[in-house]
């Protein structure tokens, strides 16, 4: 059948589109760059992303925040100490050349980028980062359970508080590049994990 739109994998299509968005941005990546990564024609986009471009964007945010968050839930379980888990994975941070998809940045890089120009990416990235938020809570919750947190401090404002050391690393990454700096900056701010 003629202009019949080709099956393709939606998920596969929105992770090779995630791609183009890390590496270049919403912006400047082009609805061509975007269609050659993804293997798709123009009816076929328009049939699956009907809001086009931002659909497409949001779709990407949305799917890359809930594997990064599944990513993390499963490493914390399977860590053997899950605050120092926790520890390292901000520290880690410091030490990061490229943003990749196992710290999460694409995320935090859409969050500073875009979230006060649409409100559509706004409302979204607050959603998802409250999805890492209720992970960080759970776990300090159970570590301070178990007796492997001094802390009293409540976990809703310790999970709280990871969320906007998360995003500030995001930002202060764009005006300090020394991963010394930023490793002592992390590690200031971990001190509450104690």
């Amino acid at each position: 059948m003629a202009g019949r739109p080709k099956i393709f994998d939606e998920q596969e299509a929105i992770q090779k589109a995630t791609e183009v968005f890390r590496n270049k941005g919403y912006d400047t990546a082009s609805a061509d760059e975007l269609l050659n990564a993804m293997g798709i024609g123009k009816g076929s986009f328009y049939l699956a992303f009907k809001g086009g471009k931002q659909e497409l964007y949001l779709r990407s945010i949305k799917q890359f925040a809930e594997n990064f968050n599944l990513k993390m839930v499963q490493a914390i379980e399977n860590s053997d100490d899950e605050i120092e888990f926790i520890r390292q994975f901000f520290l880690n941070l410091a030490h990061v050349k490229d943003c990749d998809a196992e710290r999460g940045c694409y995320l935090g890089n859409a969050l500073v980028q875009l979230s006060e120009k649409d409100q559509d990416i706004k409302k979204l990235t607050a959603e998802l980062l409250k999805g890492l938020q209720k992970i960080f809570f759970e776990t300090i919750k159970k570590a301070q359970e178990k007796g492997r947190l001094k802390t009293q401090e409540s976990p809703e404002i310790l999970a709280c508080h990871l969320i906007n050391l998360w995003n500030g690393i995001h930002v202060t990454r764009r005006m300090e590049h020394s991963p010394e700096t930023l490793h002592s900056l992390i590690e200031m701010n971990l001190k509450i994990l104690q």
